[in-house]
């Protein structure tokens, strides 16, 4: 409200200032105005562009970083976010919520989510997420394999998300820190091409985005690498498991 109005007055100012313009003076007052309530409705829908991501930065910590201590079971990981999903009733719903908040999706990212293979959950829910590195799952390497981090998390309790939470994570987190992205642990959706790919939440500095990787089972995951899981149906591991050295 107060922009607006900000913007309101200073339209006005212009005009007490030059009581003797003609009517093409009047013409271009009014279209500066029609601009100025353009770009504050851009404000409010933009909240993916890079400068309200560094706008948001100066309220935020950077990505997280530190010793990677192993984790005995996901009972002992706190949910780090809960979103909802099905909020949406199609793909094209979705696809439309991404643009009209100024999300980028890269191109691998939109491709898969226009695939027949993504679906959207038909009832609206929340899902608790957990964040987790390659590194906090036992691996001791630099990189560890695609498959062999998945197996390790399903082993201490975690499963995999809906693709549908990739998206969605992204609608639901315009605070994320800068230099932060997030491997959404999910099964890979095929492109066109037949490529494996998966989902990643990341912001680069440059603003919010979409984005895909390699989703095969020999892809090389850097160990610091954080993933998004949700918590396995199953019981998880009460006991200590033995630390995964490749």
């Amino acid at each position: 409200m107060g922009r607006t109005a900000g913007r309101k007055v200073s339209c006005h100012a212009i005009q007490g200032r030059s009581p003797g313009w003609h009517h093409g003076g009047i013409l271009i007052i009014a279209i500066l105005c029609i601009a100025c309530t353009f770009l504050f409705a851009s404000d409010a829908v933009a909240q993916c562009s890079a400068r309200d991501v560094l706008r948001n930065h100066l309220k935020l910590k950077q990505a997280p970083s530190g010793p990677q201590i192993p984790i005995k079971s996901a009972v002992d990981v706190p949910a780090w976010k809960t979103i909802r999903i099905g909020t949406f009733a199609n793909f094209f719903a979705l696809s439309n919520a991404l643009d009209a908040a100024g999300c980028g999706i890269g191109n691998s990212a939109g491709e898969i989510l226009a695939r027949p293979t993504f679906t959207v959950s038909a009832t609206t829910t929340s899902v608790e997420l957990f964040t987790v590195s390659a590194a906090e799952l036992g691996f001791r390497t630099d990189t560890a394999l695609l498959a062999d981090i998945y197996a390790r998390a399903k082993q201490l309790g975690f499963g995999l998300a809906a693709a549908e939470v990739g998206p969605q994570l992204r609608l639901q987190y315009f605070d994320q820190p800068i230099g932060e992205f997030l491997i959404i642990g999910m099964e890979p959706i095929r492109t066109w091409q037949g490529a494996p790919v998966i989902l990643n939440v990341a912001n680069g500095g440059a603003g919010l985005i979409l984005i895909g990787q390699d989703g095969s089972a020999d892809a090389q995951i850097p160990a610091a690498s954080r993933f998004v899981f949700v918590r396995s149906h199953e019981t998880a591991p009460a006991e200590a498991v033995a630390l995964v050295g490749h």
